[in-house]
């Protein structure tokens, strides 16, 4: 892959950070048919340049070029930034995409509470500006822009600013004014969350996951049930012990051999997760959703609340394959954990389509 391919001035520019950012560019872009004729494959770089700004953790990095890869089987160009890589690597990432952020017409992004999108943002001169799923944040994110708030991820809020938010708070308004639409500028969310209302103007369009269908499985899917895990614990929202003790519940209970990492979980976690409940630690090299429609995949999907509890029955919708999900416990909530944090995972358990709820590992504990 070309670190540097795409640099001719595409249409369209996509920023993304992370799997599960790249692979829902790539439904955006199979739902508005970019860069096709006529049904056919599009042509490579036609239309759409995915900027990759990489992340430094290691499993990251590892499904972001798998899913690079997957992006240039399709096509698209693929333009490969560390972004993170040193001190001054920030300024020669965005110096060396001022040109092409100036001549995009469309801008399409993955996290707008990203300082490293805001700042892009403050640059472009786009005026179609599309946010596509970042997971659950996308509720959020959409809910703070109807209500006139600042951007802030949800475990983060009920604290106060840090000197970096309040040194970058210039750049985050004027990113914050681009993606509220105008006369001008249109704005749309691709999404496949339960997005009830959204500010005047703001264009909602649903993800349903037809590219990873039409390209994976049908899955081969076998008796037993998989356990999905859950980035909580490393965010500081939910007590590691607490943790444990649901998942061995939950796999006991359900018969979970076994357990699906969140990429941004830790190996010292995972290490004890292995040696105190016996699953097997599973490390995906793509995202969760492109996994289970491959297969082979459980009959039953365990998870917590969590992006997976809407986005797989979208995914394997066809399938006999069911995704149940256990509610956070208040008493598992650290004491650190944002005061919106037990009612914004409630709202996401509570709002997710197809799925089954439990509540015995509540009791369990």
């Amino acid at each position: 892959m070309s670190p540097r391919a795409g640099s001719a001035g595409p249409h369209t520019l996509a920023f993304v950070e992370s799997p599960v950012q790249l692979l829902n560019v790539l439904e955006w872009a199979h739902a508005n048919a970019l860069g096709t004729a006529e049904g056919s494959a599009p042509a490579p770089g036609a239309g759409l340049t995915l900027v990759v700004l990489s992340p430094t953790d290691p499993m990251t990095r590892g499904q972001l070029r798998r899913m690079a890869e997957l992006a240039r089987d399709e096509g698209y160009a693929v333009r490969w930034e560390e972004a993170r890589g040193g001190t001054t690597a920030p300024f020669h990432t965005v110096g060396g995409l001022a040109r092409l952020l100036r001549k995009a017409r469309r801008i399409v992004m993955g996290d707008p509470f990203s300082r490293y999108v805001q700042l892009l943002l403050s640059i472009t001169r786009a005026r179609e500006l599309v946010v596509v799923d970042d997971g659950t944040a996308t509720m959020e994110f959409v809910a703070q822009l109807a209500s006139g708030e600042r951007l802030v991820r949800w475990h983060r809020r009920g604290g106060r600013p840090g000197v970096r938010d309040v040194l970058f708070a210039p750049v985050s308004g004027i990113a914050r004014r681009r993606l509220t639409p105008t006369g001008r500028r249109t704005v749309e969310v691709f999404s496949s969350m339960p997005i009830d209302s959204a500010p005047d103007g703001v264009r909602i369009t649903s993800n349903d996951f037809s590219w990873t269908r039409a390209r994976f499985g049908p899955p081969r899917i076998t008796k037993g049930a998989d356990l999905v895990g859950t980035s909580l614990v490393e965010t500081g929202v939910v007590d590691p012990d607490r943790y444990l003790e649901a998942v061995r519940s939950l796999a006991k209970a359900h018969g979970a051999t076994r357990y699906f990492a969140h990429r941004r979980e830790s190996v010292d976690k995972l290490h004890r997760l292995a040696v105190e409940t016996g699953l097997e630690i599973v490390r995906p090299d793509l995202p969760l959703e492109l996994i289970a429609r491959r297969g082979p995949i459980g009959r039953t999907i365990l998870s917590f609340p969590s992006t997976v509890v809407h986005t797989l029955p979208l995914a394997l919708a066809g399938t006999e394959v069911r995704v149940a999900v256990c509610d956070i416990d208040p008493a598992w909530l650290t004491q650190n954990a944002s005061p919106r944090a037990q009612g914004f995972l409630s709202g996401v358990t509570g709002t997710a389509r197809d799925v089954h709820r439990l509540s015995a590992v509540s009791a369990a504990l």
